[in-house]
């Protein structure tokens, strides 16, 4: 091989590695940070750059997509005095690269250690059970405190979320115990409320029943009076009406004849009755003249009716 060709391929070579250093493609969502003989020298976003070889270098790179970092289990400290593990996942985004190349070493540790350190000290100012029901305020305290703490670094905290909150064995036994008391307790006294509800029930159906009775009992004996005095009315009209009819009987020819006939034989079938059912009885001193006691009769009716029509 000749000299010319090994320069040749030397040069080739070189012309590669320059080209190399000088094209740069710059991914979406990504953030590269350049430096000019070791200061900065700008950002580059995304698409396709042109640097200076051997004068610009990229020294940093960094997504702007939001990341997750998970916040190890720590123990804290309730104000009750009870030791609990806590653990949750902080969720942040890199919003200036420049900041977050030089404002601090790692942003991502530094974020968690302050997460931790937050969550501690919002942790020791509630007690146990206010731990498991102030979940949202814990989450929005240590958000406020990272991100106020992380904008020199030009980075954006948008949430935290508390994942787990463990108690000590104890305690969580002692919790069981108190959870299930309630839930028997609550029990009983829906139990207890169930009871009152149906005695109130069957006393107000029990009322109402005795009411229906005597609205009913007493609806039966006003029907039942009705009844009655509409059946007086009715025996007395019925009366009336057969009291006129015999004087209209009277009135006609032969009416007498007929009403003396009538009253001899009551007069002789009550003799009769009055026979049957003792054993003394009082004869009339006249009582072989039976035309004449029913001739007396008859002449009080006689005189009875001529005096109605005078």
């Amino acid at each position: 091989m000749s000299l010319a060709t090994i320069v040749l391929i030397g040069l080739i070579f070189f012309a590669l590695v320059v080209f190399s250093r000088t094209i740069t493609i710059v991914p979406q969502k990504s953030a590269f940070i350049v430096e000019r003989l070791g200061k900065y020298a700008g950002t580059l976003e995304a698409g396709f750059h042109i640097l200076i070889p051997f004068l610009d270098r990229i020294a940093y790179r960094h997504t702007l997509k939001e990341q997750a970092l998970d916040v190890i289990p720590q123990t804290c400290i309730t104000k009750d005095n009870i030791s609990v593990q806590v653990d949750g996942i902080l969720y942040l985004q890199v919003v200036d690269p420049r900041k977050a190349s030089y404002g601090i070493n790692d942003y991502q540790f530094a974020s968690s250690q302050l997460a931790q350190t937050t969550m501690r000290s919002v942790i020791g100012t509630m007690e146990l059970d206010k731990t498991f029901e102030e979940r949202q305020t814990i989450n929005s305290t240590i958000v406020d405190a990272v991100d106020k703490a992380s904008d020199p670094w030009g980075v954006k905290v948008t949430r935290y979320e508390i994942k787990n909150i463990e108690p000590p064995v104890s305690i969580k036994d002692a919790m069981e115990k108190q959870m299930r008391a309630e839930r028997e307790k609550r029990a009983l006294i829906a139990q207890s409320e169930g009871d009152k509800q149906a005695k109130i029930n069957r006393a107000e159906g029990e009322k109402q029943e005795a009411i229906k009775k005597s609205e009913g009992e007493m609806q039966r004996r006003i029907n039942e009076a009705e009844g009655r005095g509409r059946e007086i009315e009715r025996v007395a009209e019925a009366t009336s009406i057969g009291l006129i009819r015999i004087a209209q009987a009277i009135n006609q020819e032969g009416g007498i004849n007929a009403v003396n006939l009538r009253v001899a034989e009551q007069y002789i079938s009550e003799f009769g009755n009055l026979a049957k059912t003792t054993n003394s009885l009082i004869i009339p001193s006249n009582f072989a003249d039976i035309a004449g006691l029913i001739a007396s009769a008859m002449t009080v009716v006689k005189d009875n009716k001529e005096s109605k029509k005078g």
